[in-house]
């Protein structure tokens, strides 16, 4: 059985399009499929089109509804749990993941030589430039202060294993970032290329300030040289200081000083608490994901799955 996570977000013009294109693939896979869609708090009527769909596919088609936004990650962790196939895939509705690459990617894991066959774009076309500008760097930052690899341009969207699955789902932490966590749980991968597609309709929810967010926690979550970065910084703070200290004493002893130091003063104490400033901004990011992470909260609360609605007809 193949597993497709479709976590969904506002998503009710794509989802009929996704299922369509599926089923019109798996006409040449000819593979039992398990749709699992996990309506992450959407506002619009996503809920009521996945509940017409499961009417459609009431064999193949589960779904989880949350009882508010938690957020793609939070999406993912639940589909992975919920997943009984023997091979399962992450999927986007909106059809920027091409349903045509899975018979590839299913052959290519079936040789057994490979645990996952992640997908990459192979440009940004029709990207925002400045959107592309700042991915780039996150991909060079994160690679070059991390130990985890991460590539360029890599999606969600990938064919993996049950082992890896499991490997994934015991992962338990609160602040999640799952293009480090499928990087960082090994297993043997290979990346196939696409060329960049725009969505089949709706809107996205990614903003440019919300991407740049969860870049930011991508890079908290799998690198400690922004921690290094605010000791090293801290320490130069200080031996600039004591220099520029230096500095101003001796030239008073030798020149004077008839404006009684203050502008000076004000320069260094500014810089030097600009620094501070940044350091414990730093250090914060790190004792918030901490915080987070000690509440043990669960990622995300269910309000209603297929079964309810299974309930609800037999006791009618």
């Amino acid at each position: 059985m193949l597993s497709i996570i479709v976590p969904c977000y506002n998503e009710e013009a794509t989802l009929p399009l996704f299922v369509q294109a599926v089923e019109e693939v798996n006409q040449e896979m000819h593979q039992e499929l398990e749709y699992i869609f996990v309506n992450d708090g959407s506002k619009d009527q996503t809920l009521q089109v996945i509940k017409d769909l499961y009417y459609q596919y009431p064999k193949s088609l589960r779904f989880i509804s949350f009882s508010r936004n938690f957020g793609k990650e939070a999406a993912l962790y639940a589909g992975l749990q919920a997943a009984t196939g023997d091979l399962i895939t992450v999927m986007d509705a909106d059809l920027q993941d091409p349903p045509e690459l899975l018979p590839e990617m299913l052959r290519l894991i079936e040789t057994g030589e490979y645990d996952c066959i992640g997908t990459r774009r192979q440009d940004r076309a029709g990207e925002p430039p400045i959107r592309s500008f700042f991915a780039k760097l996150f991909y060079r930052l994160v690679n070059k202060t991390g130990q985890t690899e991460m590539v360029d341009g890599a999606r969600d969207f990938r064919l993996m294993t049950r082992q890896m699955v499991d490997a994934v789902l015991e992962l338990t932490e609160y602040n999640r970032f799952s293009k480090g966590i499928f990087s960082w749980v090994g297993f043997n991968t290979k990346y196939l290329s696409f060329e960049n597609r725009e969505r089949v309709a709706g809107e996205t929810s990614w903003s440019f300030w919300s991407l740049f967010r969860y870049s930011i926690d991508g890079i908290v979550n799998f690198s400690e040289a922004p921690l290094n970065i605010a000791s090293i910084v801290g320490a130069l703070s200080c031996v600039g200081s004591a220099l520029a200290l230096l500095f101003i004493v001796i030239r008073a002893l030798v020149y004077g000083d008839p404006t009684a130091g203050w502008p000076s003063m004000v320069s260094i104490m500014l810089f030097v608490g600009g620094l501070q400033l940044l350091c414990l901004g730093i250090i914060g990011k790190y004792i918030g994901k901490i915080f987070l992470e000690t509440k043990k909260r669960p990622l995300y609360l269910v309000k209603e799955t297929e079964a309810d609605l299974t309930k609800k007809k037999n006791e009618a």
